[in-house]
């Protein structure tokens, strides 16, 4: 078993934390509120004063932190007790540019550095379940696979280009908070109009949402607009939904409508539904 360091225990951080002790590894953690990393001694785990304390001995050491400004401040922390070999497994959603960049620059200097973020929340840590995206040398993620591996039920990883892993991350998110939000929006409707809850989420598990997506985002990756359901008929529709739902706050809705009559306006009423993409597709 490793020792490792876990530098930012949040709910997915402590989550990991818990995993990776029960897993057997020896885990220092670090947190900005040390109550929290404090929190995790009955799993046998200690907490450190500071993240250059957390990784000094550690063989791998994964950052769980909020942003591109939280991991470059506690990796430059980390630095004067990081081993020559240790491993730097960044867990954290960041901006791609910013992940490239330090990506480069950690190589640069040294540092053995893989950018993985996760699609998975802290249960699905605790029992490695959900999926890990990583981006980065292949002789390094060659070294870590079988560490990475016990973390989760998939690892995919993604080849060379730094950057990769956070741009997946970020096109799954979007997805997730998308769909929120609309669902968001379907429920809204309902309670607007009489329709219980859990009768509003029925009527959306008739669809065929895999389909759905092969067939209207294909048609957009194509660029084929040809109108099965007329952009200007969907824009009449999200009216009538947007009055029915009267004074209620919205989500999504109002953006979709906006975008919409922006279309419309350019001559694109005619074409089908998926020209919502129409700028998205075309070469930059």
């Amino acid at each position: 078993m490793a020792r490792i360091a876990i530098l930012g225990t949040g709910l997915l951080g402590a989550a990991f934390a818990e995993a990776a002790a029960r897993r057997g590894d020896t885990v220092t953690a670090w947190n900005r509120t040390p109550a929290k990393a404090l929190a995790l001694a009955p799993f046998g785990i200690t907490a450190a004063p500071t993240p250059a304390d957390a990784v000094r001995g550690a063989s791998r050491v994964h950052l769980v932190l909020r942003d591109d400004a939280a991991v470059e401040a506690v990796l430059a922390a980390a630095r004067p007790g990081l081993a020559a070999d240790a491993m730097v497994l960044d867990h954290t959603t960041t901006l791609p540019a910013l992940t490239a960049a330090r990506a480069g620059r950690s190589h640069s200097q040294g540092v053995n550095y893989l950018h993985c973020p996760v699609f998975m929340g802290p249960a699905a840590a605790r029992e490695a379940a959900g999926s890990m995206l990583v981006a980065g040398p292949r002789a390094l993620f060659d070294r870590v696979r079988a560490d990475l591996a016990p973390m989760t039920a998939k690892l995919d990883y993604l080849g060379e280009r730094a950057d990769l892993a956070a741009v997946h991350k970020l096109l799954g998110n979007a997805m997730i908070i998308g769909l929120v939000g609309i669902v968001a929006d379907v429920l809204a409707l309902a309670r607007a109009n009489g329709v219980g809850n859990d009768e509003a989420l029925a009527r959306l598990r008739n669809f065929d949402l895999d389909a759905m997506l092969a067939r209207r985002g294909g048609n957009m990756v194509r660029g084929e607009f040809d109108a099965s359901f007329e952009l200007a008929m969907a824009r009449k529709d999200v009216g009538l939904m947007v009055e029915a739902i009267g004074a209620a706050p919205l989500a999504t809705l109002p953006s979709l409508a906006a975008r919409m009559d922006a279309l419309i306006a350019a001559g694109h009423g005619a074409r089908d539904v998926c020209a919502l993409g129409i700028d998205s597709v075309r070469p930059a």
